[in-house]
């Protein structure tokens, strides 16, 4: 299961797509969806201002008494001008979506990270920009969902949630169960999260890719 939902209805537009190795992939038409602004994340793809824009950057601020704001950097991807916004938190959005591989990460080799589609084989790189703290959540033949625009990988879908090792963290608290007090965690991919403080070091929990939070602890 992953965190995009094609939802609502589909634009008038054809996409042909083809691999680096020319191989034709399966071709569909881009469709949207709408979301509101608090699930705006690094790599999403909008319609604004009647164009298509990646967003390069996402935050959340909260200031004093005003109401919540997402403030957004994005790049267009027919021009590559670069844009800014700053959105209501309950602002209305809508979500680009385009021909999509199932995909299984392979490796890291300098700033590139490789996934293979799990049906041709076909290998495909996607650079940091693209994908932001994505790589945090990913270990070697994790599946996962590549976006395609014009024939080129631009964006990464991640599962809804993943089980990781934690590396690091605080002595487990036997007696605890459960407590409203958090302890700080390394997983074995470098991401940091909070943890109740009966989990051990060693231990695999399932985090959500959304908010980057601990879910529960898998046995």
């Amino acid at each position: 299961m992953y965190f995009t939902t094609v939802l609502k209805f589909t634009a008038r537009r054809g996409m042909t797509i083809h691999s680096a190795k020319g191989h034709h992939l399966n071709t569909r038409k881009w469709e949207r969806m709408r979301i509101k602004a608090t699930q705006l994340k690094k790599g999403m793809i909008i319609l604004f201002n009647n164009e298509l824009y990646q967003l390069a950057d996402v935050m959340h601020i909260t200031p004093g008494n005003w109401r919540a704001m997402i403030q957004t950097k994005m790049k267009s991807l027919k021009s590559g001008n670069n844009a800014e916004k700053r959105f209501r938190s309950d602002e209305i959005i809508e979500k680009a979506t385009f021909e999509t591989k199932d995909m299984e990460y392979l490796y890291k080799d300098g700033d590139f990270y490789y996934f293979m589609d799990t049906q041709t084989y076909d290998q495909f790189p996607l650079d940091q920009e693209m994908m932001g703290d994505g790589h945090l959540y990913l270990l070697p033949n994790t599946k996962a969902v590549l976006n395609f625009y014009e024939g080129k990988p631009i964006s990464l879908e991640l599962p809804v949630s993943v089980e990781l090792k934690i590396v690091e963290t605080e002595p487990a608290l036997k007696s605890a169960t459960a407590s409203p007090t958090y302890k700080p965690a390394v997983l074995e991919t470098g991401l940091k999260v909070q943890v109740p403080p009966f989990i051990a070091q060693g231990d695999c929990i399932r985090v959500d890719t959304t908010e980057g939070t601990y879910l529960e602890r898998v046995k």
